[in-house]
């Protein structure tokens, strides 16, 4: 016999939207988007209209969240190899009709202006997922080799526009993915202690290296400018250095308990660049403090601890492998952000995860968690 509409509750009616939504990930997000708004309304107050505009963005990629919580991962996998070539195709276009600003060639008129680069965010990881799923049992070096193939050719793309925040954000998913899938200690040792060797060089060397008129092959002017600011702000306090220098005194002045919600002056008098994007955080260091930056911390972690949960528990190594990618992608944001905020990395274009101002990045984000949210579901479905 048919229930009457009436009888039945709002929450059974509201139930079905729901489904596939983690609610131990959906409550960490939701705090900080929380924090994210705050901090937006006082570093933005005087700035236009970033906070609706923020808000706003927030809104669409928790609706894009949720519609990509209800793809099944089998369907994500089937998606894995065209979005991949489709975003490579993309990044080919780029290099040759792309648009220019700035001196970098990053975008693409397609009847609307897209940066094709985000898309490798997450096409990238679903990729190498696929490969290693594909070579579950069987694999070897080759299969390693190709993977880094796979993962060296829209790095190569996008270092060349050159865009060296969004290659490293897809550098770190790509390797996170290989890292997960076993490569050997023997291929992981070699690379790293020749990077250690090189930063050790590079500090002893700095004044040498970075004298006027010393060109470093491989890189651009301005990303060897960026590595010898990080090494001596100093050099350039009012040009190249002012980012990481009011950056540290914006941290700085906050002190233990901040000075107080819209009381920076930092932030409000204009001395941090980007206040609203990239060094967001020194904004919310200002007015928080350092117990505010330990609650803010502790709060990526628990997202980051969530992901590689959903990771373990995953039923396939393509979702193991795909969530704990994309945990590892929230750690690389939020990390490399505070470090260059802090002065401890170099200046690079990462936002902070739900705290920046920034719509591509946020959808890219939610996009991500809704991927998560769906590896989560499908555990449920399977132990149900």
């Amino acid at each position: 016999m048919a229930v009457p509409f009436g009888t039945i509750s709002l929450r059974s009616r509201l139930a079905p939207m729901w489904v596939g939504l983690d609610g131990p990930l959906a409550f960490i997000v939701f705090i900080l988007a929380c924090v994210g708004l705050l901090v937006m309304y006082s570093s933005g107050f005087d700035h236009g209209s970033r906070f609706p505009d923020h808000a706003r963005n927030m809104l669409i990629a928790a609706f894009v969240m949720f519609v990509a919580a209800q793809i099944p991962p089998q369907r994500l996998m089937s998606l894995a190899v065209p979005v991949y070539v489709l975003g490579v195709g993309l990044l080919v276009a780029v290099a040759i009709f792309g648009i220019t600003k700035k001196g970098a060639r990053r975008w693409l008129n397609v009847g609307i202006v897209i940066q094709p680069s985000e898309i490798l965010k997450i096409a990238v990881p679903l990729m190498l997922a696929w490969w290693f799923q594909k070579r579950e049992g069987q694999l070897r070096a080759l299969d390693f080799v190709v993977a880094a193939l796979l993962l060296g050719i829209p790095v190569g793309l996008i270092i060349k526009q050159p865009d060296l925040g969004t290659a490293m954000l897809v550098l770190a998913a790509g390797l996170a993915i290989i890292f997960f899938a076993g490569v050997s200690w023997k291929l992981i040792l070699p690379p790293a202690v020749v990077a250690v060797v090189a930063v050790v060089l590079l500090v002893g060397f700095e004044p040498m290296l970075c004298a006027d008129g010393m060109r470093w092959p491989v890189l651009h002017d301005y990303q060897q400018q960026r590595i010898c600011t990080l090494l001596d702000p100093s050099r350039d306090p009012l040009g190249k250095g002012f980012h990481i220098i009011q950056g540290m005194i914006g941290i700085g002045s906050g002190g233990v308990f901040g000075v107080g919600f819209m009381q920076g002056t930092q932030t409000h008098l204009e001395f941090i660049p980007e206040r609203t994007t990239d060094f967001i955080f020194a904004a919310f260091s200002e007015e928080f403090g350092l117990l505010g930056n330990v609650l803010l911390m502790t709060a990526f972690m628990a997202l980051i601890l969530r992901g590689l949960a959903i990771a373990l528990d995953a039923p396939t190594l393509f979702s193991r492998l795909l969530a704990g990618s994309i945990a590892m992608i929230f750690f690389t944001y939020a990390f490399v952000n505070m470090g260059m905020v802090s002065g401890i990395l170099p200046v690079v274009g990462v936002p902070l995860p739900f705290i920046s101002y920034g719509g591509t990045a946020m959808v890219t984000l939610g996009f991500a968690l809704g991927i998560l949210m769906s590896i989560a579901n499908a555990r449920r479905l399977v132990q149900t």
